[in-house]
């Protein structure tokens, strides 16, 4: 069964290849190929198709936030005051540039935006909330909720639903 990933069509091995980079960036293109059962050059094309097409935007080295230091993940509700374009972009343009918000989502619902923030422990969140959340343009509420540990945390997407 063939799938649409915007406006492409990918086959059964598309989606071999993706799932197999899903689990592992660095696979060899050698091992790739045998994996999804292709010649090594077949699958290096196909793999620079998929690239050049932005079904795969990129590769990345998925880093143990614990071990930097930063473990825990506080998610954060806030409503603006009104939704101007000039607020939104401003509002967003600050939290893009703000390293420990890793996630920031305009929402639909009772507030505006969903934020995932990592921080040391409170006390780091405590400062960023006063030095950053609060000074971002046109907020009106914040609610903070802090996890107290990840169930499970995906980075794969099923392409075979």
């Amino acid at each position: 069964m063939r799938h649409k990933f915007r406006n492409l069509k990918l086959d059964k091995i598309d989606h071999a290849i993706l799932d197999n980079l899903q689990v592992n960036g660095r696979i060899s293109n050698s091992d790739l190929a045998e994996k999804v059962g292709l010649s090594q050059s077949a699958c290096l094309r196909r793999v620079k198709s998929l690239e050049r097409d932005d079904v795969i935007e990129g590769y990345v080295a998925v880093m143990n936030q614990t071990a930097a230091g930063l473990p825990d993940n506080v998610f954060v509700q806030i409503t603006v005051e009104k939704q101007t374009k000039e607020l939104l972009s401003e509002f967003e343009r600050i939290v893009k540039d703000c390293p420990q918000i890793m996630e920031c989502y305009l929402m639909s619902g009772d507030a505006d935006y969903m934020l995932r923030v990592i921080v040391s422990d409170a006390s780091d969140y405590e400062k960023l909330h006063m030095e950053v959340l609060t000074a971002l343009p046109g907020v009106s509420q914040i609610k903070s909720n802090f996890s107290l540990r990840t169930v499970t945390k995906k980075n794969d997407i099923p392409f075979n639903l």
